[in-house]
C-alpha cells in the first residue's frame, strides 16, 4: 500500500493551527515589549504610581489576546492575492474585511483594556484617565496590519510544506498487480470483508486485501473523511448532502452514495464546511 508524492493547490479558510502559532508569536512578542515598556516607563516616570505601568502594559496585553483572533480570521478570508485580482468586486471584498476586521479588532482591544483598567484604578481608590478611542485607534492600526502579515505568513508556510509532501496517487494491490491510481479519482472507500473497495470515478471497483484502519491512516492526511464504521469518502467530490433520519446522513459523489453516521460527528462537520 503505497502513496506517491507530488504538489497540489493550498488549502483555504481558517485554520487553528495557524492561530495557535501566529497568535503565539504575536503574544510573545507582544509580552517582550510590554516588559521593556515597563521598564522604561518606570524610568522615565519616576512619579507614577510603581503599579500603573504595569496594568497599562498587561491590560492592553489581555485586550491583544482577546482579539487575537480577528485579524486571524480575516487574514483567512481575504488574502492580498485579491489585490491583484481583475475584479473590482475581489478587491472590494478585500477592502471591506479588513475594514471590519480592524475596528472589530480596535474595539475588542481597547474595551478590554480599558475596562480593566477603570476596576483597577477604581479598586485603587483613583481615576482613569483615558486618552481616546481615536488615538487608541492609530495604533491598533498598525498593530493589525503587523498581526495579518505574520498570519499570512505562518500560513504560506504551512500550504508550502504541505504542498512539498502531498500525495498525487495511491497504489492499490488488487491480487498480483498494482493500479496506481490518482487521489482525486478515488470516489469513496468501503469495507467488503476482508478487503476494502475503492470506487473511482471512472466505475472501475478494485479490491485490495487490507483494513479499513490502515487505508484511513494513509488517506485520511490527505483529505478523506471517515463517514461511516465501513466508509471513507473525498470531499473533493461531494455534490450533495441531506439528512437520512435518526441523525445520519447521506453524502453524494457524483454517482456513489455514502452513509454518514451520527457516530461520526467530525466528518458532518467537515463535509459540511
Amino acid at each position: 500500500m503505497a502513496v506517491t508524492s507530488g504538489t497540489s493547490g493550498g488549502t483555504n479558510g481558517a485554520n487553528r493551527d495557524d492561530l495557535l502559532k501566529g497568535g503565539g508569536l504575536i503574544i510573545i512578542g507582544a509580552a517582550l515589549v510590554c516588559a521593556i515598556n515597563v521598564v522604561t516607563t518606570l524610568m522615565d516616570t519616576p512619579d507614577a504610581a510603581r503599579w500603573e505601568p504595569l496594568l497599562w502594559e498587561v491590560s492592553s496585553l489581555i485586550g491583544l489576546a482577546a482579539a487575537i483572533w480577528i485579524p486571524w480570521l480575516a487574514a483567512a478570508k481575504a488574502h492580498p492575492d485579491e489585490l491583484l485580482a481583475a475584479s473590482w468586486a475581489t478587491r472590494m471584498h478585500f477592502v471591506a474585511v479588513h475594514v471590519v476586521g480592524l475596528v472589530a479588532y480596535s474595539v475588542v482591544h481597547v474595551g478590554v483594556f480599558v475596562a480593566l483598567r477603570e476596576a483597577t484604578y477604581a479598586a485603587m481608590g483613583a481615576d482613569y484617565d483615558f486618552s481616546g478611542f481615536l488615538s487608541e485607534f492609530r495604533k491598533d492600526l498598525l498593530s493589525y496590519l503587523l498581526h495579518l502579515s505574520v498570519f499570512w505568513t505562518v500560513t504560506m508556510v504551512r500550504q508550502n510544506r504541505k504542498e512539498e509532501v502531498r500525495p498525487v496517487s495511491f497504489d492499490i494491490r488488487d491480487g498480483a498487480r498494482i493500479i496506481r491510481v490518482p487521489l482525486a479519482d478515488i470516489l469513496a472507500v468501503t469495507a467488503a470483508g476482508n478487503y476494502v473497495e475503492f470506487l473511482l470515478a471512472d466505475g472501475r471497483r478494485p479490491l485490495m486485501r487490507a483494513t479499513m484502519a490502515a487505508v484511513e491512516a494513509r488517506l485520511a492526511p490527505v483529505g478523506f473523511v471517515r463517514s461511516h464504521r465501513s466508509w471513507l469518502v473525498n470531499p473533493d467530490h461531494m455534490t450533495g448532502l441531506e439528512p437520512a433520519g435518526s441523525g445520519d446522513w447521506t453524502v453524494s459523489l457524483g454517482a456513489v452514495e455514502a452513509p454518514v453516521s451520527r457516530r461520526y460527528p467530525q466528518a458532518l462537520e467537515r463535509l459540511r464546511a
